[in-house]
């Protein structure tokens, strides 16, 4: 099949490369995969990246393909396979951020600034504040205070020739003319400064991703610096081994919007997609140049659809009941959310809040009207401020029109903020805070630096307090804490539904939709199983009551989420499921951390998971659960995937999904799965496969009833039970039908009479159940093999 590089992909399949599966191994891959009936591959990072590194978003080089991938020799002989097959490569790319390795040569432009400071060419690549440490880049590598591990320090010979110093791992630099001197003088004569690990957490004076000092962010909107980012990846694009992007967090960047512009420019406009977080009803920047993000706001509305908004509220009560959690610590959202943003802001963020005040005050000390602002009126201006931003970020910059959008949410922050100080007067800082950040102060160099910085530190507190800790902090129902979800609001009706799709059709059709990914906290088909549960919710609080009494937990939150994320798993697997809660566990930051684990309680932790959801009376209660709600646990499985394959969008399928996928939060679902296939299949992952295929090939065979020029007409069930029925049709040749709610269905005595009126007049042929329909026809027997159908126009004859 020839392939059209200017046209978006049908459907993308998502491949997690590390070095147990290197290029080859997606080559041998590739038949399986074209039989799908995907059109592209969809890669994650392949450049350089920190060795053993099972993700790749730790990037060292730019210039060069993953060595241990298979080197560009490898990736060029994927994309010949590929083609041969009909496929495409979509690369994942990561503009954020660079590693900080060890050794540390391994990054050749932060070496180079390590060892000749703000004089090197390289040192525009990234974020450092050169005011801070005596002009030196702190750097928390040591294991305890300096004086305890400097005998652990010794000079050698470098790589490429040079003195350097050895510390364990590490590797670092001399500055030249210092070889000589003795140890103690030669560090302190260096342009870095090794520091004990902890002093990252406030100390650090380059900016990082998210709270990982591992992770040092790059400055692409520096023009050089982009091109030197981006060449090999542009060389791949230009010589047709690759044909489009994914780019990997753009709200980390300084300007998000300027560098998809310059990105756009330097690809041609290849399709591009973007791993844009929307929050709520938030809506991607309609002047972005890109084909859409890359897809968890259709995560979320697909998971709300199967979800019971009154099981949810029942689930809840009894979650409360059941742990007693106080408001601000599991029991209600909104709080749970507040609590857990003060505490990354003015803990883990503390050195980029600490960095932005330093700015602000240069900024009042610069204007006679901004001074007398004290700092820690500053400081808490700042902090009241971002713990109120219902979004990532703004996009405002000095020079550029405010977006109203962005005016409207700084200045309902602003006046939230305002509360926390006693004094109005005083408050005026916040004033002062959300005209700096909406860059209303003037175009200087500390003006463009506070404006980019502060909506960089929202980015990076947003993620940090919703997803890395309230998620795990607020456990009611574990299938609603999902990238980009709102846990309180789980639930979603067909008619928001479809009028998201029909958003999505009318601006976005050519955007990413995921169910799965490398990042998502459970699986699809996990979740499926969880969120079944909001149908059956008295049920599961009686079966929590009496599991507590025969197998209590550490704390009753631990093993609320606990029996949950074994639910979802599905089988009494302790060496995957016992990581998974300790995670959650460290991640809520509630009774230990990372950072300050407690020993005792992880021990417990540990001994409950195996005794208890990997126990085999509780695998034995689960299993009866599950049996129990079998019939919702198939629909939830069937319907989400059959509507993400034919919903508008680019649907990215998960590697391994096509089957029954059931994996929890990372590492697990970045796991090098058995090429036993689908072999091993039980019956669910055998009609889940044959409707993958059957939706992916239709895709590929019409690609004009799911393109941008494809109507979406939602369609609605008449009768009793039309709740319970979502179908659209696309492209005026295909309508999708899914069962929603099943266990209610099925506890309200079936479809009793509701009938779904199918559209044009003619026959539909249903490719997954059989049979013939049209015009006016009951659910009960359209959906009387399975609880989706498939149908597409008889005769389907091409326009």
């Amino acid at each position: 099949m020839k392939r059209d590089i200017c046209s978006p992909p049908t459907a993308t399949y998502r491949l997690q490369l590390q070095p147990a599966f290197p290029f080859a191994a997606a080559e041998r891959a590739v038949p399986h995969l074209a039989s799908l009936g995907v059109s592209h591959l969809h890669l994650s990072p392949v450049l350089e990246a920190v060795p053993g590194s099972t993700h790749g978003y730790d990037v060292v080089d730019h210039t060069a393909v993953r060595a241990e991938l298979g080197g560009e020799e490898g990736l060029r002989a994927l994309s010949r396979t590929a083609r041969a097959h009909g496929l495409g490569l979509v690369l994942d790319i990561v503009p954020n951020h660079m590693a900080v390795p060890a050794p540390e040569h391994l990054n050749g432009p932060l070496w180079q600034v390590l060892r000749d400071g703000p004089a090197s060419p390289c040192a525009r690549w990234f974020d450092i504040d050169w005011s801070e440490h005596g002009g030196k880049v702190l750097l928390p590598v040591l294991a305890g205070r300096l004086g305890a591990e400097l005998a652990r320090f010794r000079t050698g010979d470098g790589p490429g020739g040079g003195t350097v110093l050895h510390y364990g791992d590490h590797v670092l630099p001399v500055r030249p003319g210092t070889e000589r001197l003795p140890l103690p003088e030669l560090l302190d004569a260096q342009w870095y400064r090794p520091a004990w690990w902890r002093l990252a957490r406030t100390e650090l004076n380059y900016r990082r991703f998210f709270t990982i000092a591992e992770l040092i962010a790059v400055r692409v909107e520096d023009p050089e610096v982009f091109a030197a980012t981006h060449a090999k990846v542009l060389q791949l694009l230009r010589e047709g081994v690759v044909d489009g992007l994914r780019v990997d967090h753009p709200d980390g960047l300084a300007d998000p919007p300027g560098y998809l512009r310059r990105l756009h420019e330097a690809t041609g406009g290849r399709w591009t997609v973007v791993e844009k977080i929307l929050s709520g009803d938030e809506r991607l920047p309609a002047a972005w140049p890109v084909a859409g993000t890359t897809g968890y706001d259709a995560l979320r509305d697909l998971d709300g659809l199967f979800t019971d908004p009154h099981g949810a509220a029942a689930l809840t009560a009894a979650y409360r009941a059941f742990t007693g959690a106080p408001a601000d610590r599991g029991g209600d959202w909104p709080a749970t959310l507040r609590r857990a943003a003060y505490r990354v802001v003015t803990h883990e963020l503390a050195t980029e809040v600490g960095r932005l005040v330093r700015t602000a005050s240069r900024l009042c000390e610069a204007a006679h009207p901004l001074r007398d602002h004290a700092p820690w009126a500053l400081r808490t201006a700042l902090c009241e401020i971002l713990v109120r931003l219902p979004v990532y970020r703004p996009y405002a910059a000095p020079g550029r029109p405010v977006a109203p959008s962005d005016a409207a949410l700084l200045d309902e922050a602003a006046q939230g903020a305002r509360t926390a100080f006693a004094v109005p007067e005083e408050a005026e800082a916040v004033e002062l805070v959300r005209d700096a950040a909406l860059g209303r102060l003037g175009d200087g160099p500390d003006q463009r630096d506070f404006c980019a910085r502060f909506a960089q530190t929202a980015s990076a507190l947003r993620a940090k307090s919703v997803e890395d800790t309230a998620f795990y902090r607020y456990a009611p129902l574990l299938s609603a804490t999902e990238v980009g979800a709102v846990p309180d609001r789980p639930a979603l009706a067909p008619a928001g539904f479809h009028a998201r799709c029909a958003h999505r059709q009318r601006r976005w059709p050519a955007g990413g939709t995921v169910l799965s990914t490398h990042d998502t906290k459970r699986s699809a088909d996990a979740r499926a199983r969880i969120a079944a549960l909001s149908e059956y919710p008295a049920r599961w609080a009686e079966l929590m009551d009496r599991l507590w009494a025969e197998v209590p937990g550490p704390d009753p939150h631990l093993a609320w989420a606990a029996w949950q994320n074994a639910f979802g798993l599905g089988e009494p697997d302790a060496a995957r499921l016992v990581p998974s809660v300790l995670k959650g566990a460290r991640e809520a930051a509630l009774l230990t951390t990372w950072t300050e684990p407690d020993a005792a309680y992880e021990a417990a932790v540990e001994a409950f998971v195996t005794a208890g959801p990997c126990g085999a009376a509780g695998s034995e209660a689960l299993t009866a659960f599950a049996e129990e709600a079998g019939e919702a646990i198939r629909a939830n499985t069937l319907g989400v995937a059959l509507l993400h394959l034919t919903m508008p969008g680019v649907p990215d399928v998960y590697s391994g999904t096509e089957g029954v996928y059931r994996a929890l939060v990372d590492p697990d679902n970045r796991r090098v799965l058995p090429e036993a296939g689908e072999a091993t299949y039980d019956s669910l992952s055998r009609e889940k496969l044959r409707l993958t295929r059957t939706a992916l090939r239709l895709r590929r065979e019409r690609p004009e009833w799911f393109g941008k020029e494809g109507p979406y007409l939602p369609l609605y069930a008449a009768g009793e039970r039309a709740e319970h029925v979502v179908a659209f049709a696309r492209g005026g040749g295909m309508v999708a039908v899914a069962t929603r709610l099943a266990g209610r269905l099925a506890q309200a005595d079936g479809w009793r009479g509701t009938v779904l009126e199918l559209p044009g007049g003619h026959a539909w042929r249903d490719l997954l159940g059989g049979g013939e329909w049209r015009g006016r026809t009951a659910l009960a027997e359209l959906l009387r093999e399975g609880p989706v159908a498939l149908l597409v126009r008889e005769p389907a004859q091409r326009p």
